[in-house]
């Protein structure tokens, strides 16, 4: 066999084995990677937005999320800037409506309040605001003590518990839910209530004594209570309203009259029929009632 011919077989056979190889492994290298997930661009927070945050642009970033979108996330950075924050959000978290005051809203306190609340200002002192404790996310309940008009003199001061498991919208100018719970004295806390319990709020605090309790944010259960008043402290009997005590009692209900027996209904009698007889030149009528009976 010529050597020239062997040679360049050999050669081929070399080539050949060697660009196998190369497909072979440029072909499992394709396959043993994933492949690359679908991304949308979605924006998040460049830093943490807490509660009160007036958006800006800044504070925003553009990132590629895989996988689905969260429900309510705003895509559009003209709908995000400008917005207050009503709930914190976390540096590169996406940015959702729920955590976003309305438009026109503005930040600060009053983007916090939801629609159809209140939000009204208690004075308190280390006392009444629970050595500091009433901070803001706590809930507490309103207790007012005071003479009530009308009451005698001799019980003394009425106390009662008015509102129950109202939240602490603010303590002082903090908002800021601490998550540790540490007290911090202010002067004054803003309550979150309905305009209904903003009324007493706001006339308890003109004309009598207000005294916030803490009570466990997840304890819901409204307590039914008389309230007590000083000569109770002291007798150990029950307290009983006087107001309650002094007003009279409703009038009771007159029984009802029987009712008459139905009058049995009197049928009038039919007209009689009258029937004339012709005997020549008599004429005569004879009547019959409604039985065939003629009569007179």
């Amino acid at each position: 066999m010529n050597k020239r011919f062997v040679s360049v077989l050999v050669f081929a056979l070399v080539v050949s084995g060697v660009a196998s190889y190369l497909v072979y492994r440029l072909t499992a290298t394709r396959l043993s990677q994933p492949a690359k997930p679908a991304t949308t661009l979605v924006l998040v927070a460049a830093r943490n937005l807490p509660v009160g945050t007036l958006i800006r642009d800044p504070d925003l970033r553009q990132v590629e999320w895989a996988g689905p979108i969260p429900p309510n996330a705003v895509l559009k950075r003209e709908d995000i800037v400008g917005r207050g924050v009503v709930s914190t959000i976390y540096q590169d978290e996406p940015i959702l409506e729920s955590r976003l005051a309305p438009k026109g809203a503005g930040a600060g306190l009053a983007a916090t309040i939801p629609p159809g609340m209140r939000a009204v200002a208690v004075r308190v002192n280390e006392v009444v605001g629970v050595g500091g404790f009433v901070v803001p996310g706590m809930r507490v309940d309103v207790i007012v003590s005071g003479s009530p008009p009308g009451a005698p003199s001799n019980l003394g001061t009425l106390a009662r518990t008015v509102l129950q498991n109202i939240e602490v919208l603010s303590a002082g100018q903090n908002i800021q839910k601490d998550a540790e719970g540490k007290p911090v004295s202010v002067p004054v806390v803003n309550l979150l209530v309905t305009p209904e319990q903003a009324e007493i709020l706001t006339l308890a605090g003109n004309e009598a004594r207000i005294q916030l309790v803490l009570r466990n944010p997840l304890d819901t259960e409204i307590a039914k209570t008389k309230g007590t008043a000083v000569a109770n402290l002291f007798s150990g009997q029950p307290f009983v309203n006087p107001i309650q005590a002094q007003q009279p009692a409703p009038a009771p209900r007159a029984a009802p009259r029987p009712k008459a027996p139905p009058k049995e209904e009197v049928k009038a009698e039919p007209p009689p029929v009258v029937v004339e007889v012709l005997h020549g030149a008599k004429r005569a009528e004879t009547k019959f009632g409604a039985t065939g009976e003629a009569k007179p």
